[in-house]
């Protein structure tokens, strides 16, 4: 997979695609992440990317042409699944959404900034928008970067436990059970019983009904259609 971030502030990005997962899946082979300043795709003599909006409304406008030479300057190399603007009205960011963006082979994600973008790159150039949350950003920099390690953890050979991922919060529409590790007895603090057991069935089982319980108390939304009525 590749991934490549349109940014006026790729200095944001560049320290957090280098660490942990995200560096583990670049080393390996798995992905590739590339950051573009916008800035080097502007003919302003200032390398200005912004302008004042028409209508006389507050703020500053990403503008159209540092915005389209970026996009069909990577286009021209290579054909791209989707284009992706990070945007708080976008399509909230959720687990399938992950699982679906992670088999594709190459992506751009623009990230806004500013009072936002010239709203014709969002209607010819964009073919995704996706949010991370009903709230507001400075700019879409930690969106790019939390949607780049949503969707690249999740290629296989990037986790060192393949089974890891599939047992994530929100696969399968629930929330992951608790997790517990040694010791076993902390100041009369102990675990279950039950993952002592080493009965693999009662361990699943319990397990299951934890996560149900918990998806239950804590986003009971994610079982409307899929209920705690799922077969174990």
């Amino acid at each position: 997979m590749r991934v490549d971030i349109l940014t006026v502030l790729p200095e944001m990005i560049e320290p957090f695609i280098g660490m942990s997962m995200l560096k583990r899946a670049q080393d390996k082979g798995l992905a590739e992440i590339f950051v573009h300043n916008l800035r080097d795709y502007t003919t302003n003599k200032w390398r200005r990317v912004d302008d004042y909006p028409f209508g006389g409304a507050a703020g500053m406008v990403m503008q159209i042409e540092p915005v389209e030479r970026a996009i069909e300057t990577l286009r021209a190399e290579r054909p791209y699944d989707e284009v992706i603007f990070t945007s708080p009205d976008g399509d909230l960011l959720d687990q399938p959404t992950a699982n679906s963006l992670s088999l594709k082979e190459n992506i751009i994600i623009l990230c806004g900034h500013y009072k936002g973008i010239d709203q014709r790159i969002r209607d010819h150039l964009i073919t995704r928008e996706i949010s991370i949350g009903d709230y507001v950003l400075t700019g879409g920099e930690l969106p790019a970067a939390v949607i780049a390690d949503s969707i690249i953890r999740l290629i296989p050979g990037v986790l060192g436990d393949e089974e890891s991922a599939l047992s994530d919060s929100f696969q399968d529409n629930l929330l992951a059970p608790p997790i517990y590790t040694r010791p076993a007895d902390w100041h009369g603090w102990r675990v279950p019983d039950v993952l002592l057991s080493g009965n693999e069935r009662l361990i699943r089982e319990w397990e299951y009904d934890r996560a149900v319980e918990r998806t239950k108390e804590l986003r009971p939304h994610l079982l409307e259609g899929n209920g705690s009525s799922q077969q174990k």
